[in-house]
């Protein structure tokens, strides 16, 4: 008989190590694996394939330092704050912002196993996930989907079955969950949480006031801040396409996965905020209606998300330039804002205003988001 929750889970414990030995004859995985673990030959990369019996194996002899080569190829240092009020003997439901379809969850996941934390599952669309290849790596890194496109009945189903998983997750399999404040990377770098985000997360418990519902799941906010997006052209485009009406590429998401590992990021931080009890209990005797909980507790996320904010010199340049002002200036020198120029005159073309305005904004907004708190 079919599990309940087949259709969107993760692997199991026992399904890992076929699941890896059928991808290694996948040229794409063989670059990984000898990206993951240069300077060592294909019969010790054999070995170590096949002393992978479980997800945490797979994260932590081929993910993590995976991710720590591309930290010291692509960017200028990681940093964290916030992991001192997390336990290590608790699970969380870690609501984030998004601004990298693969790094935002792999870099959490580091920041957890540098603290010794419990590592998270994710949730990510299934339109990620439409090749094997795909679909076996995101198991294989304890991912669970969301369906993006179906009938509307079809997407009700599938989002009662997603919040029943996240709640057993939680609560019996002491499981952190990690799941950004919004569908989709907020390309504009506007991060607001949507309502709709945390109505689809209750589901399972309707009974339930949200804010005990959400107080139950021990809710953390999660900012994530990379000084330079190294799919910022992509995104500048997609969001030009968008205004033009132009369809999706079929390849677009494996591009921005790509540019997004390999690109330059200069400085990487994350930080990991906090709801007090006592913003459950006002929000809770400020109004009884539950859809008005939640669009009350959403907006509180956003306030906590970009009071997170690391502001680095690329956004007050952008902020800068965006309003012709010298506003920001002792936040960066002429030589980094001189250098933040001749980067977007080389992603963007010069004379493109709408890439312009919109590259310009996406570094801008994280200032003024944080302004008006």
């Amino acid at each position: 008989m079919k599990k309940k929750f087949d259709s969107i889970r993760f692997y199991h414990p026992e399904e890992v190590n076929p699941a890896i030995r059928f991808i290694m004859r996948h040229p794409m995985m063989k670059l990984l694996l000898h990206y993951s673990l240069p300077n060592i030959s294909d019969e010790k990369i054999q070995q170590i394939v096949g002393d992978i019996h479980s997800i945490e194996d797979f994260q932590k002899f081929i993910i993590y330092p995976s991710i720590k080569n591309v930290l010291k190829a692509s960017s200028d240092g990681f940093t964290i704050s916030g992991a001192e009020n997390l336990n290590k003997k608790e699970s969380y439901l870690f609501i984030s912002n998004h601004r990298d379809i693969l790094l935002d969850t792999c870099l959490l996941n580091f920041a957890l196993l540098e603290k010794g934390l419990n590592l998270t599952a994710s949730v990510i669309g299934d339109n990620l996930v439409q090749r094997d290849l795909y679909l076996i790596l995101a198991k294989l890194n304890r991912n669970f989907f969301v369906k993006r496109s179906a009938a509307p009945r079809e997407l009700l189903e599938n989002s009662k079955l997603l919040s029943e998983y996240i709640f057993q997750l939680l609560t019996s399999e002491n499981r952190s969950v990690w799941i950004a404040q919004r569908e989709g990377r907020a390309k504009d770098g506007n991060d607001f949480t949507q309502a709709g985000v945390l109505k689809m997360i209750s589901m399972f418990d309707e009974q339930s006031k949200p804010c005990q519902y959400f107080k139950k799941l021990k809710v953390v906010p999660v900012s994530i801040s990379y000084e330079l997006d190294p799919t910022d052209k992509l995104k500048v485009e997609k969001m030009c396409a968008d205004h033009l009406n132009q369809e999706k590429h079929k390849n677009e998401d494996f591009l921005n996965i790509m540019t997004g590992v390999s690109g330059q990021k200069k400085r990487i931080h994350l930080h990991f905020g906090k709801i007090e009890d006592e913003i459950y209990t006002d929000i809770e005797n400020s109004v009884s209606n539950s859809n008005k909980q939640i669009q009350k507790l959403a907006e509180v996320l956003t306030k906590k998300i970009v009071e997170g904010y690391k502001l680095w010199p690329s956004n007050y340049i952008a902020a800068d330039l965006l309003k012709n002002s010298t506003l920001y200036s002792k936040y960066y020198t002429e030589q980094e804002k001189q250098f933040f120029i001749k980067r977007m005159n080389l992603s963007i073309v010069k004379n493109n205003h709408c890439m312009n305005q919109a590259l310009l904004e996406m570094y801008a907004n994280p200032v003024f988001n944080k302004l008006n708190l």
